[in-house]
Order: structure tokens, then C-alpha cells, then sequence
């Protein structure tokens, strides 16, 4: 998303730079028809033609800009829509495209999408460091499906809360890794409306607004 000030600074002084130009161009041009046209030999009167297509750009640069300061406006009013709407996300349940999700009161929650059927899955958790805390057997049919966590490692002791990363190792019947995509899933906690682009933040994860994938209403807290 654009920052509405810096889209309006941006737009409206180029716009205006672009009008002022405008303006003293087509004066000049004026004066030096109307010099001309005082001066011309009557026997050998100057050629209108070019007058016509002269005129004809002008008109053409005026259009192109009153079109960009229309687009300013929707740019503008876009802006203002996604920064209002994305309030609306505090407390739902959002689905990114992040690989990554915060582990709170011991729930993190991610999404894959196997392509093919796959012959063996195993889901490995890394903390922030990028140590393997916990690893966990997949599905294996293709299509997506969730991995609800408990924030333990393979010895049972609860994890502290924080970003936890999901990398899925599953193989197809030729033994080769196949790719796979990963989402994850996690409270909206806030909102950064600082940027020039709307951050979603859910715990300590923040993501453009424009990885949301989905919204749920949240558990009651």
C-alpha cells in the first residue's frame, strides 16, 4: 500500500511543476503566433498546418495531465481504504504467505500444500536461531493441509513464545524432494500505518498487508 501523504506530496507537486510548464509554453507559443501572423508576407501567408498540430499537443499534454492527477485521486482514496479496512484485522485470525509464525501461549499454526502424493513428510521447526527444536511426520496425500503446534520440542518441554520457522521435507516416489508451499496462521496484535506500506503484525511477526491470504474471527480470549 502507498502512503497517502508521500502520494499526494509526490503526484501534486509533479502535477503542478507539470501545469506551470505547461502554462508558459503555450503563452510563448501564443506571442510568437501572434508575432507571426502581424509579420507574415500577405502574398505568401504562413502555413496553418503547423499552427493546428502545435495546438493539437498542447491539448494532448493538458489531457495527459488532468489524467494523472485523476489517478492521484484513486490513489489516494485506495490508500486511505486499505489503512481503514486494515484496522478491522485486530484480533482476527490472519493467513500469510510466510514460512515463519509466532508461537504464543504455546498455539502456532501453519498451512502446506503438497503438489503429489509424497512417499515420506517430515515437518521440521527451527527457532529464530534456525535450530531444529521439534520435528513432526506430515501428511502425505497431495493437497494442503495444517500442522496445529504445541510449541514443545522432541523431548516434551515447552518452548518460549517467539518466531518459529516451518520447512517441509517430503518426497515423491522417486525419492526427490518435492517443493511445497507454506503459509502460517496467527493473531493480528497491530497495525503499522507508519510506512509506505500497511504491516501487519501477529506477535512478533510483521508482514505487508499484501501477504494476507485470509481472515477468520478468532477464538474468544
Amino acid at each position: 500500500m502507498t502512503d497517502t501523504s508521500a502520494v499526494g506530496q509526490a503526484f501534486g507537486s509533479a502535477n503542478g511543476n507539470s501545469q506551470v510548464r505547461l502554462a508558459e509554453n503555450f503563452e510563448m507559443f501564443l506571442t510568437l503566433l501572434t508575432e507571426q501572423m502581424k509579420n507574415q508576407d500577405p502574398l505568401s501567408p504562413l502555413d496553418s498546418t503547423q499552427f493546428v498540430d502545435q495546438l493539437v499537443s498542447f491539448s494532448s499534454v493538458e489531457q495527459q495531465i488532468a489524467s494523472n492527477q485523476n489517478l492521484e485521486s484513486l490513489l489516494v482514496i485506495q490508500s486511505a481504504a486499505a489503512q481503514g479496512a486494515s484496522i478491522g484485522f485486530l484480533g482476527r485470525m490472519a493467513t500469510v504467505d510466510s514460512p515463519q509464525t509466532a508461537l504464543t501461549e504455546g498455539q502456532a499454526e501453519w498451512s502446506y500444500t503438497l503438489p503429489d502424493q509424497s512417499t515420506q513428510t517430515e515437518l521440521v521447526v527451527r527457532d529464530a536461531t534456525g535450530r531444529v527444536v521439534a520435528r513432526l511426520e506430515g501428511e502425505t496425500d497431495p493437497g494442503r493441509h495444517t500442522l496445529s503446534w504445541d510449541g514443545t520440542d522432541g523431548s516434551g518441554n515447552a518452548l518460549d513464545d517467539g518466531l518459529y520457522t516451518l520447512t517441509v521435507n517430503a518426497l515423491d516416489a522417486e525419492g526427490e524432494t518435492m517443493s511445497s508451499s507454506v503459509s502460517s496462521t496467527a493473531r493480528v496484535t497491530g497495525v503499522d500505518l507508519s510506512g509506505s506500506e500497511v504491516i501487519i503484525e501477529m506477535g512478533q511477526l510483521r508482514v505487508p498487508l499484501s501477504s494476507i491470504r485470509a481472515l477468520r474471527e478468532g477464538a474468544a480470549v
